[in-house]
């Protein structure tokens, strides 16, 4: 029996003899199957390939894991250093037990959370490799899960998974895409947010169905995610690959989504 990964979007499948004759997170408008069909490896197979995780301090108290070379979607995990305990938000796509020994000499994990089912990595494989820690899914996304395990906690309302993290649903990208707010080392409060949006190369964010496919997200879901943010007092902001709002982050997620707005309902049609 094998622990499968999906080469294309590295989300952990169920473990088996043979891989799916398909991934379903893939299949998906919002993700691709590649035109060679479905490909498939292990955390071993990744290893021996040369796959390594890097794990480099974001700021104090914040930890990115970060796959070299790329593989799946390529995100970037968040290890959030808490007194009441350690998350791991936005799961790597294999287990590295080298970078296994620095998160354990980090405090070891608490808890796992995944923004979406895109960064469900080896959410599992994860868990066991750290003993077994609770691995927290939305409700409204549960289905996407391609590995049951009874470390699966399925949650709803707002949270806390540790003191000092709040996990809250925003929807849009996925009804159940899930934002970690968390209050900083320093207490200026900082939005782990998946791709409920992304960074941009002008120091902005925009907001999409699909990124791959470029997508757009409606006007509601765009309107609900910022309200979802403004919830919570931040002055900082991730995505989930290693995008970054040093500062001033709620006020620029507001002004791009007035662009964003701005543009998809028609305000600028004379400049086109």
């Amino acid at each position: 029996m094998t622990e499968w990964i999906c080469r294309t979007c590295g989300v952990e499948q169920a473990v088996a003899a043979e891989p799916p004759a398909a991934c379903a997170i893939c299949t998906d408008e919002r993700q691709y199957v590649l035109p060679s069909g479905p490909a498939w490896t292990t955390s071993e197979a990744l290893l021996s390939e040369g796959y390594r995780l890097v794990i480099a301090e974001e700021e104090p108290g914040l930890w990115g894991l970060r796959p070299e070379p790329r593989i799946g979607i390529g995100q970037t995990a968040l290890l959030v250093i808490g007194a009441g305990g350690n998350l791991l938000f936005d799961v790597p796509s294999f287990v590295d037990p080298a970078a296994v020994e620095v998160v354990e000499r980090l405090g070891g994990v608490a808890a796992i959370m995944a923004s979406h089912p895109h960064m469900y990595g080896s959410q599992v494989a994860w868990s066991r490799a750290l003993g077994g820690v609770p691995v927290y899914v939305a409700a409204k996304d549960a289905n996407w899960v391609q590995r049951a395990d009874p470390a699966i906690v399925v949650w709803d309302e707002p949270f806390e998974p540790l003191p000092g993290v709040r996990a809250s649903q925003v929807g849009g990208h996925f009804p159940g895409q899930t934002i970690a707010h968390w209050t900083g080392a320093d207490g200026a409060g900082v939005l782990l947010a998946g791709d409920a949006c992304g960074v941009r190369p002008d120091g902005n964010v925009t907001f999409l169905r699909s990124y791959p496919n470029s997508i757009p997200m409606s006007p509601l879901g765009v309107r609900r995610i910022v309200e979802g943010f403004d919830r919570h007092p931040y002055r900082r902001l991730y995505d989930n690959v290693a995008g970054r709002l040093a500062d001033d982050a709620a006020a620029i997620v507001r002004f791009s989504a007035d662009r964003y707005l701005a543009w998809i309902g028609g305000e600028h049609d004379d400049l086109i």
